[in-house]
């Protein structure tokens, strides 16, 4: 039997990745792309746009990106839609050029500003499609192709009535997040505040005045607050000025080792991205989820609300913050200092995760182009 590197080009599966924008977009999709050219010889091209998180992680995973033109079509204005509509069917010849050229077996399309004109050029010229949804809601693109492509792959069941051949895969997430032990409960307790890539204006506004508070209500307790490269000079500097114990506390712009930043972890108070959802579960973390009010279609908040149906995690909406000062710390306390129902929500919590995602998806991606 050859190798896949003895393998002719005509004979390696062609595989084209379109989509992105997010981290919890292009994230799974990258992990996808590592098993079809690892285990199936696959040739993978990605389709974005410039303004997505692909354009600087595709480049440096080792793949290559080609750039569309297309515009949002979900909470924007009306001028916006229609200039979005009115450049859509260039977009859609772009991307019909790109199968073309590439030769493409088959389209995966992640969701993002460049899935939906991928998805409609491959669906109009009769090439095997499948859709990736990370969230309970889907985005728009997903919404729209839903019930024309030939397979689906999602992370939570609500999302399946919006595919056909739907299969709850979850989401492709690193090895190194399901090797993670369960905390030791002998330990000092740990929270990690976790903000996403940018960080999260909330977490840095209402953190460091209740930190003060918090450390002394909970002995030993220590805080590791992701901020964001903007924000974290002035992070830094609010929990400086509201007297908490600079021993017991630090804040990092970026945090590259998040499954060594996890596994620390006692509790972790994070948004509720589908990858940030999907990486708590594979760690067995409990969490306080805040989900972003301003994502499309609320899909934060429905990500939220699968967790904590499970028992794996709390929630607190950001109108409730506005209304109740004093909510963020008293869950906080509230949750530190049960260390039991912390361990029970860490379990229920792993309950929650799906390994093998990515190769269940490159699998049925081959299988599609062998149909």
């Amino acid at each position: 039997m050859p190798e896949l590197s003895d393998l002719p080009d005509s004979a390696r599966p062609r595989i084209l990745i379109a989509g992105g924008g997010t981290g919890g977009h292009i994230i799974p999709a990258l992990a996808v792309a590592c098993e079809l050219t690892a285990r199936h010889g696959a040739e993978v091209l990605f389709v974005g746009t410039a303004r997505g998180m692909e354009s600087r992680l595709v480049p440096a995973a080792g793949f290559l990106l080609e750039l569309i033109k297309v515009g949002p079509l979900n909470q924007v204005s009306l001028m916006t839609k229609l200039r979005t509509l009115f450049g859509l069917p260039l977009s859609l010849l772009a991307c019909a050029r790109l199968i073309r050229e590439f030769k493409a077996d088959a389209v995966f399309g992640v969701g993002g500003y460049a899935s939906g004109p991928a998805m409609g050029a491959a669906i109009l010229r009769g090439i095997p499609t499948m859709a990736f949804e990370p969230n309970a809601v889907p985005g728009m693109a997903n919404r729209l192709v839903g019930k024309r492509v030939q397979a689906a792959a999602v992370n939570f069941p609500p999302a399946a009535k919006w595919f056909r051949n739907a299969e709850v895969t979850g989401i492709p997430v690193r090895p190194e997040f399901f090797s993670i032990a369960p905390s030791d409960p002998g330990a000092s307790p740990h929270l990690l505040i976790f903000g996403g890539s940018q960080g999260a204006r909330i977490f840095n506004t209402l953190m460091p005045p209740l930190a003060p508070a918090l450390l002394e209500a909970v002995p030993g307790l220590t805080l590791l607050h992701q901020a964001g490269a903007r924000h974290a000079g002035i992070t830094r500097e609010a929990y400086a000025a509201s007297g908490a114990d600079p021993a017991r506390w630090r804040v990092e712009a970026f945090l590259d080792n998040m499954a060594d930043q996890f596994a620390a972890a006692h509790l972790v108070m994070a948004r509720s991205g589908a990858s940030t959802v999907a990486e708590l579960a594979a760690a067995g973390k409990p969490a306080l989820l805040i989900p972003f009010a301003a994502a499309a279609d609320d899909h934060q908040r429905s990500n939220a609300e699968v967790m904590v149906q499970a028992g794996a995690a709390t929630m607190i909406e950001e109108r409730q913050l506005a209304a109740q000062p004093d909510l963020l710390l008293e869950t906080l306390l509230a949750l530190l200092s049960k260390p039991q129902t912390l361990r029970s929500m860490a379990e229920r919590a792993r309950s929650q995760a799906r390994p093998g995602a990515a190769e269940r998806i490159a699998d049925t991606l081959i299988s599609l182009i062998r149909k």
